[in-house]
C-alpha cells in the first residue's frame, strides 16, 4: 500500500515537501499551495480542504513553537485578530457548499494568493511598528478572513500577513508569528467545523504521509527562515503555478 502510493504520488509528495519548506521559512502554512496541487489530481473536493488544513496544522505548529522559543508572540496583542476568526472558521468549514461553488471560490482565493505573493516584496513592512492597532478592527479583518478561510480550507495567513504589512501592525517577524498563530488557530477550527459536516471524508493513507512530509518541510523552512536565504524568487515562481491553477479552476467552473 505505502510503495504503491509513494510510486503514484510521488511528484505530490515532493511538491508538498517543497511548498512546507518555503512558505514555513516566512512563517506560512502552505494551504493555498497544497490546495491548488491536490485540485489538480482530481481527488474529491470535500478531502482536498481536509487535508490542506491538516498539513497546515503540522507545518504552523513548528512556526509557532520556534517562535515562541524565540519571544516574538505577543499573545495580548494577537488575540482581537483571532478571537472571531476561530468561531467563524469553524462555521466556515461547518457549511455545506456545492463542488462548483467551492472551486469557484477556491479559484478566486489562489489568485488573490498568487497576487499576494508575487507583490510580496513591495508591500513588506519596515522594522517601525504602528502602536495605535485597533482591537476592534482587527477583530473584524480576523473574522472575516477566517470565515472564507474556513470555508476554502486554509490558515487564512496569505489574506493576513499582507494586510498587517501594510498597516506597520508590528515587525516583519512578529507579524510572522502572529500570522503563524493565526494559521493555526484557524486551521483546527475550519477542520472541526469540516469533521462536523456528514460530508467530511478523507483518505488517510495518503494524508499520512503528506503529513509526515510537511512536518519534516516545515522543520527545515522554520530554521533557514530569511537570516539564510530570501525566498522571494522561489515565491514568485510559486505565484505563477497558483495563478496558472486559479485560471484553470475558474475557467472550468465560472458559468460562461
Amino acid at each position: 500500500m505505502i510503495i504503491d502510493l509513494l510510486s503514484n504520488y510521488w511528484h505530490i509528495i515532493l511538491l508538498f515537501f517543497t511548498v512546507a519548506i518555503l512558505y514555513s521559512s516566512v512563517g506560512f502554512g502552505g494551504g493555498s499551495s497544497y490546495l491548488a496541487i491536490l485540485a489538480l489530481t482530481g481527488i474529491v473536493f470535500t478531502q482536498i480542504r481536509a487535508t490542506a488544513l491538516f498539513c497546515n496544522i503540522v507545518v504552523v505548529s513548528g512556526n509557532v513553537f520556534f517562535f515562541l522559543q524565540q519571544k516574538k508572540l505577543n499573545l495580548k496583542k494577537i488575540m482581537p485578530v483571532v478571537l472571531l476568526s476561530v468561531p467563524l472558521a469553524f462555521i466556515g468549514g461547518k457549511l455545506k457548499i456545492s463542488q462548483q461553488f467551492f472551486f469557484i471560490l477556491l479559484g478566486v482565493t489562489l489568485l488573490f494568493a498568487a497576487i499576494t505573493m508575487w507583490i510580496s516584496k513591495r508591500i513588506i513592512s519596515s522594522d517601525e511598528k504602528n502602536n495605535n492597532s485597533k482591537p476592534i478592527k482587527s477583530g473584524f479583518f480576523g473574522g472575516i478572513i477566517g470565515f472564507i478561510s474556513g470555508m476554502v480550507g486554509i490558515g487564512g495567513g496569505i489574506f493576513l500577513a499582507p494586510l498587517l504589512h501594510l498597516t506597520n501592525w508590528d515587525t516583519p517577524k512578529k507579524i510572522a508569528a502572529t500570522a503563524s498563530v493565526f494559521i493555526l488557530v484557524n486551521s483546527i477550527a475550519g477542520l472541526l467545523g469540516q469533521y462536523s459536516n456528514p460530508d467530511f471524508i478523507i483518505d488517510w493513507h495518503l494524508t499520512s504521509i503528506l503529513l509526515i512530509t510537511v512536518f519534516i518541510g516545515g522543520q527545515i523552512g522554520s530554521r533557514i527562515s530569511n537570516n539564510y536565504f530570501t525566498p522571494i524568487q522561489l515565491k514568485k515562481a510559486t505565484a505563477i503555478l497558483i495563478a496558472f491553477v486559479s485560471i484553470r479552476i475558474l475557467l472550468k467552473y465560472l458559468p460562461f
